[in-house]
């Protein structure tokens, strides 16, 4: 039977009320899907996440909402093959749900795994340093992140049904933002599949997600400034959403990845027979067939050198000349049709554009033998290799996408050339660069920076280990400027800190020491009873702090510490060298026997509680130590955190070495310290 979609709203399924729209299968043309979005109530959808799922994830903290993504990840990859067999259907192969599938998943894990470990286990964030407002300390600021109350709403395409959700999901659960996602209704099928995966699951709590199947209807007319748009898409539809009244009205937050004309450079000291040239040739035919060329950082440009533009044509000819195309469910298939028939018109008709400006040098847009599917209902199309002789007086090449397996070839004369056609792109989501030629690398990476929101340098070095062209990563950011949207999305931390209120606190160190859990200079710093580092992680307590013994600093010591550590720099060993040096004025202190000394005079030897040291951050060295100085250290409590076990947390420790009344040095000292029994 064919499947009638249903959509995920206030925590129950519900089925359409209304004329449904048939969904084909891009292999044969048959009905496997129909959906609507009609009974569907989005003012309702829209307040219960605000009242219940809000509410629901803003009382976890950043860590509780990273185990729910973990949690979520593991199910998931446990019933993944579901989602396989589904996505044949939208021409996926294999190797497309790998990306599709167990890269939406990997998502996941990638935002739990930066949650846990660049997150604090609060419901905010502090971001940067404190900002001294006063001549005398007492009136401070700081900056801390805390989720705004509304809801997520994200419109995703119908090319990547499973990556496209979850990398948009991951983000927004984590910064505890609920989410009402919309699929593309051409694979909606898949989406509607993987939701029904994660509501089974039970991890996320109720009114954290819900799903629309069919129309978007009058959603945005409820949406608020403490609300986030996340498009994926069209340009056009882009323009329309951005410009909804209530967009602009209530200052909506909206952030748009769309179509772009993303574009491959081969320098010009890749000549046929380098790696470069090899590289540039797999990877263009590469992003030419995977999804059939139905992604939005697919290669559209392929810029290379006049001298070599033929080789490259003739190479990349011969490449494409061994990919199967037919039906995705073949192990012997390597691209399978696009997603329907109506986008296969849409990619035949951007060639006929192109052919204006261009001739076809590999490929028949109007005439494909599939292994194994209907060339007749099937969305089979050959993968198309065009040709621009004149690409700087051309505008159509550099302007219109044909969303599938189609790329234009076009020669440029000098790197400056070279950057000139990427610009002409106005803008896209990632450009990559084939040279091992460093002044070539820094002339072409610097000069495409500001078109692209991501650049990937390739070369024989790192080609192994590279991810290709086509992949965005969690850690980095997906978006780019002008006609690719101008968005960011994941980004790491980037992307949770887009649903979050930066807000500004001025206050007493004192104050703003006790609202964000973390001690402040100039905040109350009680010498504890019992040293810290006899303390459990559990009963230290923030603001303990031990003032030590003072230890001389003598020119032996200086000078055995040069001969055990070989650090014999002059300003430690040669008085006069020192004394012409403008910092010292005479022979000083290693810094680094400052440091050995402070932690000699602050460390408790004896076996307890601190297990171990792992590090120290912001150290700074801020006056000369000569010798004869005496200088001890106060040792303050700065903030806790559970670890990674539930055995341990970790500590972080103000360290300031003095010298009279003078700091000399300043750090921070991260241990772990085992929780109570």
């Amino acid at each position: 039977m064919t499947r009638i979609l249903e959509s995920y709203a206030l925590d129950r399924w519900t089925a359409p009320d209304g004329a449904l729209v048939d969904i084909p299968s891009a292999i044969d043309g048959r009905v496997v899907a129909r959906a609507s979005s009609a009974g569907l109530d989005f003012g309702a959808m829209v307040r219960y996440a605000r009242a219940i799922g809000g509410p629901a994830l803003r009382a976890l903290t950043f860590h509780q909402r990273a185990g729910l993504l973990k949690a979520l990840a593991v199910r998931l990859g446990e019933q993944k093959d579901a989602l396989y067999g589904l996505a044949a259907d939208t021409g996926a192969t294999r190797g497309d749900n790998l990306i599709d599938v167990d890269g939406g998943i990997g998502t996941l894990f990638a935002y739990a795994s930066r949650g846990h470990r660049d997150l604090p286990d609060q419901h905010f964030v502090v971001e940067g340093g404190v900002e001294p407002l006063s001549r005398n300390g007492s009136f401070v600021g700081v900056h801390v992140l805390t989720p705004r109350p509304g809801v997520a709403v994200h419109i995703n395409a119908f090319n990547f049904p499973c990556w496209g959700l979850l990398e948009k999901l991951a983000p927004a659960i984590l910064a505890g933002v609920p989410v009402i996602t919309k699929p593309a209704t051409p694979t909606a099928y898949v989406a509607e599949a993987l939701v029904r995966l994660i509501i089974e699951t039970g991890v996320l709590p109720a009114g954290a997600l819900q799903l629309i199947c069919g129309s978007a209807g009058d959603l945005l007319d409820h949406l608020s400034g403490q609300d986030t748009v996340s498009f994926t898409g069209s340009a056009d539809t882009s323009d329309r959403l951005r410009n909804h009244p209530a967009i602009g009205r209530n200052a909506v937050r909206f952030i748009a990845e769309r179509d772009s004309l993303n574009a491959a450079v081969l320098g010009p000291d890749a000549e046929p027979g380098t790696p470069e040239f090899d590289l540039f040739v797999k990877e263009v035919a590469r992003e030419m067939t995977v999804k059939a060329g139905q992604k939005c950082t697919a290669i559209r440009r392929v810029i290379v050198p006049r001298p070599h533009a033929q080789a490259i044509a003739e190479a990349i000819k011969a490449r494409l000349a061994g990919v199967v195309i037919g039906d995705p469910r073949r192990d012997d298939v390597r691209m399978g049709p696009l997603a329907s028939t109506s986008q296969r018109a849409a990619v035949r008709a951007a060639v006929a554009e192109l052919r204006q400006e261009a001739e076809i040098v590999v490929g028949d847009p109007d005439r494909v033998e599939p292994l194994g599917g209907d060339a007749d209902t099937g969305a089979f199309m050959a993968p198309i290799l065009l040709s621009c002789a004149n690409p700087l007086a051309a505008t159509r090449v550099h302007t219109v996408e044909p969303f599938g397996p189609v790329a234009t070839l076009m020669p440029y004369d000098t790197p400056d050339e070279a950057v000139a056609l990427v610009a002409r792109g106005e803008g896209s989501l990632v450009a990559s660069v084939f040279t091992h030629d460093g002044e070539v690398a820094d002339q072409l990476v610097f000069g495409l920076a500001p078109w692209n929101g991501r650049i990937l340098v390739i070369d024989r070095d790192c080609a192994k280990e590279s991810t290709g062209h086509g992949s965005p990563l969690p850690a980095l950011v997906h978006g780019g400027p002008g006609r690719a949207g101008g968005g960011e999305e994941m980004g790491g931390l980037r992307g949770v800190f887009g649903y979050l209120q930066r807000t500004a606190l001025q206050g007493s160190p004192s104050r703003l020491a006790a609202l964000t859990r973390r001690w402040i200079k100039g905040a109350p710093a009680p010498c504890a009873t019992v040293h810290p580092f006899r303390r459990d992680f559990d009963t230290i307590r923030i603001g303990d702090t031990v003032e030590t013994a003072s230890r001389k600093v003598t020119l032996d010591d200086i000078e055995h510490f040069a001969r055990f550590t070989g650090d014999a720099f002059y300003a430690h060993m040669d008085e006069e060298a020192a004394k012409a040096n403008p910092f010292f004025g005479g022979r000083v202190a290693h810094g680094y026997l400052v440091l050995a000394f402070a932690a000699g005079l602050f460390v408790d030897p004896a076996p307890g509680p601190l297990l171990a040291n792992y590090g120290l951050d912001n150290l700074r060295f801020l006056k000369p130590v000569a010798p004869g100085d005496d200088i001890h250290v106060r040792l303050t409590v700065m903030e806790k955190r559970p670890g990674r076990k539930a055995d341990y947390g970790e500590v972080r420790w103000d360290v300031e070495v003095f010298s009279g009344d003078a700091t000399v040095a300043r750090y921070e000292l991260l241990t772990l310290s085992a929780r109570a029994a």
